[in-house]
């Protein structure tokens, strides 16, 4: 997952207010250790997307009772993090890294970049999201792609607002989406997804077709698709655009309560619920990390009660734990999807290019 599913402006799409950690390089250390990964070192390093962010007390709480201290080493988005690990497979910036994505897991395990390590609280994890069963990666989060609504446009034309992916080739929504660059963004790509595992490799074609014809409006990436193009609120802030649904996350409502100035009584946007397709998040233990006990410490770290419990509202994913609650925001404001689309790691890696490059050639041409 990217950074694009922090809706709130460029603060929170750059991870900004987490004192205690430090992105590009920077972050604390033992006076007593020059960099880490020395052999007396109790610094270990985390490399992430842009996206990874926690609250600095349950940070603070784990390098208290670890005695280790965490420096953050963000990367840009997901895809450009995992290229820059693949590159220097062996000889890692780091000892964990934290953001592979079922859309992208088979790439990271068929390079080889992690080392197997069963953490400590994998019995709390839910089972559908353990999908490696060497433990090379460990589930640490999930989310929803998925078609946001604007409510008080349909409200206003008195139109049943569109909740399947089929809905959303009817008439009554011709020239109303806007959606994302499979190419060259992640929301964008899940949707993709999303048709391929309801229609299948032989039907998504048609369906993108059909798309088309009814009026679809791709852009480049999500800032420019929710912040520009939709009509929702954005961020707290009327959006300029047109286009009353948008390619976002099942988190984006509560997002929106969370960042409104005023902060809404309810949330402006609404959920699709029949258009969604489920990312899973993974950490894993890089090959050849300078401190692998430091590494292995901090993921029973991520997959712990308290990190599960803080990640909704910090990173606006749910947790896969058995035992961790949503915050009132998410229950109140959230829709839990029932049935996502999936596509296997494997299908998705063996067929990811060709799909995109089709996908392009009939919706970008």
């Amino acid at each position: 997952m990217s950074t694009t599913r922090k809706i709130a402006g460029a603060a929170l799409a750059a991870g900004v207010g987490m004192s205690t950690l430090a992105a590009c390089g920077g972050g604390k250390k033992d006076e007593g250790a020059a960099a880490s990964g020395s052999p007396k070192s109790k610094t270990v390093t985390l490399v992430s997307h842009d996206s990874f962010n926690v609250t600095d007390s349950v940070l603070k709480e784990f390098e208290q009772q670890s005695g280790y201290t965490v420096r953050v080493l963000k990367s840009g988005d997901a895809g450009a993090a995992l290229n820059q690990e693949i590159l220097t497979k062996g000889s890692p910036r780091g000892d964990v890294f934290f953001g592979v994505d079922n859309t992208l897991l088979s790439r990271a395990l068929d390079n080889g970049i992690f080392t197997p390590y069963e953490v400590k609280g994998l019995a709390d994890v839910k089972p559908e999201y353990v999908l490696d069963k060497e433990h090379r990666v460990t589930p640490i989060d999930s989310g929803d792609i998925c078609v946001n609504y604007d409510k008080a446009y349909f409200a206003d034309k008195k139109i049943a607002p569109p909740q399947t992916l089929d809905d959303l080739i009817k008439p009554e929504y011709k020239n109303l989406l806007v959606t994302e660059n499979a190419a060259t963004s992640s929301p964008g790509l899940g949707f993709l997804l999303a048709s391929v595992g309801k229609y299948g490799d032989e039907g998504w074609k048609d369906y993108w077709t059909k798309l088309k014809a009814n009026g679809v409006e791709v852009v480049d990436g999500w800032e420019q698709a929710y912040n520009e193009r939709f009509s929702g609120s954005a961020g707290g802030k009327k959006a300029k655009g047109d286009r009353p649904l948008v390619v976002s996350y099942a988190s984006s409502p509560p997002a929106e309560v969370l960042y409104g100035e005023p902060q809404p009584a309810e949330a402006p946007t609404g959920v699709s619920t029949g258009t969604c397709f489920r990312q899973v998040e993974f950490a894993g233990l890089l090959k050849g990390a300078k401190n692998e006990e430091g590494g292995k410490a901090l993921l029973d770290f991520l997959v712990g009660k308290k990190f599960q419990e803080d990640m909704p509202l910090q990173m606006f994913v749910n947790p896969v734990t058995k035992d961790a609650q949503l915050p009132e925001l998410f229950t109140k404001h959230g829709v839990v999807i029932e049935k996502p689309e999936t596509v296997a790691p494997g299908t998705i890696a063996k067929n990811r290019e060709q799909w995109v490059k089709a996908w392009s050639s009939l919706v970008v041409k």
